[in-house]
């Protein structure tokens, strides 16, 4: 049996500029012309490496939420507390006001929200990392409440998911163009509903 040709680019470099016409445009918006363009590939190369847009589309959102929760989980190892984390955390999203970055929005946030009705692989990826991101919000909370900053009697994947809820919420919000002191007002009356 004969092999194919072997792979003369670099694979990672490629999934890494898929994922950014993934973030720009979306899932069903991004053609297969505009990934090829990006990643800089034949047709073939990209069946022969990732297979279809689909898989491609799952290997790019994997990498994003892969690295967003690893270097969100280093931050709250490092963190002075684990509600520090969390204030400082939604307090700088919302300073991200105007930046490229927030008009971009969050592309796991982005997907969830084009792809959520659906039920194709694309939709459980999209679901799975909203699931990983409610999961560390999670940690932080039941860390905040054995250190006393959040009361211990409160449900905490409940208040994981109301952080999951308004940071996908303050991330849609930024990128429909509200300004810091929007974006800072709504994030003080979030974290308050921490405390009480």
């Amino acid at each position: 049996m004969t092999r194919g040709r072997p792979i003369a680019f670099n694979p990672d470099e490629a999934a890494n500029a898929a994922m950014q016409v993934f973030w720009a445009r979306g899932y069903d918006s991004a053609s297969t012309r505009d990934l090829l363009a990006a990643m800089r590939l034949s047709r073939s190369s990209l069946y022969q490496a990732f297979g279809n847009k689909e898989q491609l589309f799952l290997e790019a959102l994997r990498r994003y939420r892969e690295t967003l929760v690893d270097r969100l989980g280093r931050r709250l190892a490092e963190a002075a507390t684990p509600l520090g984390f969390l204030e400082g955390l939604f307090r700088e999203t919302a300073r991200d006001a105007g930046s490229e970055r927030a008009a971009l929005g969050c592309l796991i946030f982005n997907s969830a929200s084009e792809l959520g009705q659906r039920d194709d692989l694309a939709a459980i990826e999209a679901r799975r990392s909203v699931e990983a991101i409610t999961a560390l919000f999670h940690q932080a909370v039941t860390q905040a409440q054995a250190e006393g900053d959040i009361a211990a009697d409160r449900d905490p994947l409940a208040l994981a998911t109301y952080l999951t809820m308004g940071m996908a919420g303050l991330r849609t919000l930024l990128k429909s163009g509200a300004d810091a002191e929007q974006a800072g007002q709504a994030v003080e009356l979030l974290l308050a509903g921490l405390r009480r």
